[in-house]
């Protein structure tokens, strides 16, 4: 298991980490899939389009509109008020599960690997795992 760094900088951001799961995999050997994991309950990760860095806003926007903030929501913890992060990261998957081919995604054209922050700004981590 092989561990990527990130710093968010915004309450929702979603963040394109193909190139560092790439790096990751790299020295790899023989593997056939690759498990990409968000330890945090309030952010995930998802394959959507790279192509165009509006989309990621328009997610980001849509998000943010489906689950309020001000939803009278009751949970607290010692980081406050932070339900809708934990609502919307549900949302989301805290892991993908990628075929390799002969070492490199198995992404196709457009497609891109995005971490997303639903709790930011926060230092956060990504596993990527090689899987024979």
């Amino acid at each position: 298991m092989r561990q990527i760094s990130l710093t968010t900088e915004r309450k929702t951001q979603l963040l394109e980490i193909t190139e560092e799961v790439q790096s990751a995999l790299d020295a790899t050997n023989g593997a056939t899939a690759a498990l990409i994991y968000v330890p945090h309950t309030t952010a995930g990760v998802t394959i959507n389009e790279d192509a165009d860095p509006a989309l990621a806003e328009d997610i980001e926007s849509a998000m943010e509109r489906i689950v309020d903030d001000n939803g009278g929501w009751r949970h607290s913890d010692a980081d406050g008020p932070n339900a809708p992060s934990h609502i919307r990261a549900s949302l989301i998957s805290p892991q993908v599960l990628i075929p390799l081919d002969d070492g490199r995604l198995a992404l196709v054209r457009w497609q891109g690997i995005f971490f997303c922050e639903f709790d930011g700004p926060r230092e956060r981590k990504v596993y990527v795992t090689p899987l024979t």
